[in-house]
């Protein structure tokens, strides 16, 4: 199958060499930037273009699409000139199957990731949920198949509606990006007392390892479930000066509980 890559950010500099190593031809990278197209397209030995999509290769036979929702709808569009019949699909949780229809193309699909994407480190595919939508039944079948030879393993791949996967996606909000950003939260508290945040590592490794045994609920620990408030007491004050932080504490607090 030959696989032209529409973006060269972090979805697509961690998908792209998987592609190409479960046997997929990788026949080019397009970017709306000149030196993120040249870079990635040169890790992969392929063609780069950039700038405008009427530059992008006709010949291949799946567009991927990995761009920010914001101009997801206008990089169908204008990719769908000159590619009326090819398959194309995006890679975004949140955004419907219907763009394509938006957009006048026919032959559309959703490759979801289900993951937390970095330049700076490499995936472990095998351990990733790929969440499938497609217009038609056989595009959807060769979607499918696509991700099984990249997770290796038929579990890991799901048929997916577009509003089962915008939940997927605010759920993963919930559970990847806010508790990074909690941890961010953590990292500035522990640098006013001098302290490295990696000692919070093996507590974070606990945490994840717990729930692959017990649910969420089933694992919460800490002075909220507890309902120590003493505790809370003093924690709060020590936000004083961080009002923000003393919200966003008592609102966790107080969600926790409603939980108990």
């Amino acid at each position: 199958m030959k696989v032209a890559i529409i973006g060269a950010g972090r979805v697509a500099w961690n998908l792209a060499p998987e592609l190409q190593r479960s046997g997929a031809e990788v026949v080019e990278v397009w970017s709306k930037s000149c030196m993120s197209a040249e870079v990635l397209a040169q890790c992969l030995g392929c063609r780069c273009s950039w700038g405008a999509l009427d530059v992008v290769t006709c010949e291949a036979d799946l567009y991927l699409i990995a761009v920010t929702d914001a101009v997801l709808l206008d990089v169908i569009r204008r990719l769908h000139q000159g590619r009326e019949q090819a398959l194309m699909a995006h890679t975004a949780g949140s955004m419907p199957l219907s763009l394509f229809a938006d957009a006048g193309h026919e032959r559309g699909g959703v490759f979801y990731p289900m993951q937390t994407f970095s330049k700076e480190r490499a995936v472990d595919f095998t351990q990733v949920h790929f969440f499938i939508e497609a217009s038609r039944k056989e595009d959807a079948a060769l979607l499918s198949d696509l991700a099984c030879k990249l997770t290796d393993n038929d579990a890991f791949v799901h048929p997916s509606s577009s509003a089962s996967r915008r939940r997927l996606h605010l759920a993963a909000v919930f559970a990847c990006n806010f508790v990074n950003h909690c941890c961010t939260l953590a990292d500035d508290i522990l640098a006013e007392a001098g302290v490295d945040f990696k000692v919070m590592l093996p507590l974070l490794d606990e945490t994840v390892a717990k729930l692959h045994q017990l649910h969420p609920a089933e694992a919460q620990t800490g002075p909220a479930i507890r309902r120590d408030e003493n505790v809370m007491g003093m924690q709060f004050a020590m936000l004083t000066d961080r009002p923000d932080l003393q919200q966003l504490y008592t609102l966790l607090s107080h969600s926790i509980q409603r939980y108990d």
